[in-house]
């Protein structure tokens, strides 16, 4: 269950200095600005009720159109709510702070395969100006319902689900601003996770000049192998002869402990995080049954959820040459976040990597849509069959990492991923980053880009590491102020915090925003910095180890220049599809 969260009109903590270093680590850098620039307030010229008039043709086409402008209360602020579609079915809302406004806009995206409005924030815990309604909110369906999950069939709402919504709401978003308060916004930022993360990735790629600030979390950028390849290898890969799923969730601890007892203090610490997973090279054989091998155990695993073990962590390869499907699979450390996506709880339970390969694959992944009765045991793990979802390649993925027009325009860049991500691999975010300074040069992608991997954090949020963090605020004094980002703080939730952002939701409607869930930081939360890739936070051996004041950075010991597989050229300049 979702838990509503109510505003945090708190301060962001301000972090201490490092009072003694280690030798050999380097200094530990000035944590980026708390305190986001400061900008007026500007109130509405119009009335809410006048933005239904808006004319949209111009922007979706003809049948575009806005539908309801009316006045709500939002976190208990008086907001304009204005729902429209954009032709053919692009359903839009816009949410406009009548008394609070800062001239800022955000543009959330969206996790799974969309079909909803979701205006669920992560990634901005304690972001004073978001907290306190200084912003214009904005999300899409991506042209579609949840409950039309053979959408794909439809060209045209391929087209809308792979980069048209967001474009086109961004448009939207900016006109009913210019429009309702009499001027554009200042700055807009779009903000996303998981799809979200492809989509904020794809607007950098395709529109450099919607927005001047960008954060993608844990990004699905490689939407063809993401969906078609890697959760239908790990489905299959915990599925026995008889049908059944292999491994189930009780067995999760046993292999989790055994990772960290592996692994754990390979960072210098012990403290349940793998901080550093590239360097973590577990060997599963210790798990083994050493009698009755074929009979699970309450301490070890049987020969069979030893194999579908290995084969989750391994992913698929192609049969005859060896060479990889996928970037990577789930990192050690992980285990924990596997239940639910491809380890069940129980033998009859459904499970996420099963559903989403499987309708991706029927009705999105391919030029031509397989057979009505196409299931996962029809899908080949080789080279020619990669090659048929190279076909939409160009229109779904946001790989092309030549940002040389988002750059020019003044555009930065923050990537962040979970390092314990168990819907997409953290290798894509890192192979992502390599391919932008490949492309443009180290020096240059770092003028405006940067790469924040977060130990122990599950998809978009959640974990046995510190998951809350504020990268929109270093976003803004970056556009706004020219302040880089360096080390940012991360924050430890409360077990009973969860969050939706970047996650599929059942269907939401065309109800009141009347409540947008804000991460809050627990007043006693645990504090560690992160920094920006390939550096890493690890304890100085001094002080808290739950303050971020103890911690110093240190390069990753592990920094591979690249990663080898198929799709390897995806991370090349290529020619978007429309």
């Amino acid at each position: 269950m979702v838990m509503k969260l109510k505003s945090l009109n708190g301060r962001w903590r301000a972090l201490c200095l490092l009072p003694l270093l280690l030798a050999g680590y380097s200094s530990f850098s000035a944590a980026a600005d708390p305190t986001a620039p400061a900008r007026e307030v500007i109130r509405p010229v119009m009335s809410c009720a006048k933005l239904a008039d808006v004319s949209l043709t111009d922007i979706g086409g003809e049948g575009s159109r806005i539908t309801t402008a009316k006045e709500i209360t939002v976190n208990g602020a008086p907001a304009c709510e204005v729902d429209g579609n954009l032709h053919p079915e692009i359903g839009f809302q816009v949410i406009l702070p009548v008394s609070s406004w800062q001239q800022r806009y955000m543009q959330i995206g969206c996790g799974g395969l969309c079909g909803n409005i979701q205006l669920q924030i992560g990634a901005a815990a304690g972001c004073t100006p978001l907290n306190t309604h200084g912003f214009v909110l904005a999300a899409t369906d991506m042209g579609h319902s949840m409950k039309e999950g053979d959408f794909g069939k439809d060209p045209q709402k391929r087209v809308d689900f792979a980069y048209r919504s967001q474009h086109l709401t961004a448009e939207v978003s900016k006109k009913l601003i210019t429009t309702f308060y009499g001027r554009a916004p200042a700055y807009s930022y779009f903000n996303g996770c998981s799809d979200g993360g492809r989509e904020a990735l794809m607007e950098a790629q395709r529109f450099p000049h919607d927005f001047n600030g960008i954060i993608a979390g844990a990004a699905a950028m490689n939407f063809q192998s993401q969906n078609a390849v890697y959760h239908a290898w790990q489905a299959l890969s915990n599925t026995g002869p008889d049908g059944k799923p292999v491994l189930l969730a009780a067995r999760l601890p046993l292999i989790h402990n055994a990772v960290l007892k592996q692994c754990d203090a390979l960072d210098g610490q012990t403290d349940g995080l793998i901080a550093d997973p590239q360097s973590c090279h577990f060997d599963t054989s210790v798990l083994a049954c050493k009698t009755d091998p074929a009979t699970p155990q309450v301490s070890c695993l049987s020969t069979a959820e030893l194999t579908a073990l290995n084969r989750l962590y391994a992913g698929p390869v192609d049969p005859k040459t060896g060479k990889k499907l996928i970037v990577g699979g789930p990192m050690p450390g992980s285990e924990l976040a596997w239940e639910g996506v491809f380890v069940p709880e129980k033998s009859s339970d459904p499970i996420f990597s099963q559903m989403i390969a499987l309708s991706s694959l029927k009705y999105m992944n391919y030029e031509k849509n397989p057979p009505a009765d196409f299931t996962l045991k029809d899908v080949k793990f080789t080279e020619a069959a990669f090659d048929e979802l190279r076909k939409m390649h160009p229109l779904y993925d946001a790989t092309n990492p030549d940002l040389t027009a988002f750059k020019a325009a003044g555009g930065k860049l923050i990537i962040w991923h979970g390092w314990a991500d168990q819907h997409i691999s953290p290798l894509n975010s890192v192979a992502y980053h390599q391919a932008v300074g490949n492309v443009m040069g180290a020096a240059s992608r770092d003028q405006f880009e940067r790469l924040y991997l977060l130990p122990g954090v599950h998809h978009c949020s959640g974990g046995e590491g510190p998951s809350l963090v504020d990268f929109l605020t270093p976003m803004m004094n970056w556009v706004e102020k020219g302040t880089a980002p360096d080390n940012i703080t991360t924050y430890q939730a409360a077990k009973e915090q969860k969050t939706s952002f970047g996650q599929p939701l059942p269907e939401r409607g065309k109800k009141p925003a009347t409540e947008i869930r804000l991460e809050k930081i627990p007043a006693d939360a645990a504090s560690r910095p992160v920094f920006p890739y390939p550096d890493y936070a690890v304890y100085s051996g001094k002080g808290d180890v739950n303050s971020a004041a103890s911690y110093v950075r240190k390069p990753l010991a592990t920094q591979p220049a690249a990663y080898h597989w198929l799709g390897e050229d995806f991370y090349k300049p290529f020619t978007f599809m429309n």
